[in-house]
């Protein structure tokens, strides 16, 4: 099975989008000075984005320190 060139230029766009919008510097090539935190970032977001765009609903949030669960 091909792989689709335009997913993949589709996913690059929002990974280097996102990053722009939570302040990360994504560099094209090699990124390993990124911190986990700073690729989480990029991750997470790209996670809550995809889970919109799959159910249009909003991705639910956790609260920092919420022990409730």
């Amino acid at each position: 099975m091909a792989k689709n060139s335009n997913s993949k230029t589709q996913f690059e766009n929002m990974k280097y989008e996102i990053a722009k919008e939570v302040g990360v510097n994504l560099k094209q090539g090699y990124n390993g000075d990124l911190t986990a935190r700073e690729a989480g970032k990029i991750g997470g977001n790209i996670v809550k984005k995809v889970f919109q765009s799959y159910t249009g609903n909003s991705y639910p949030s956790e609260r920092l320190g919420d022990t409730s669960r």
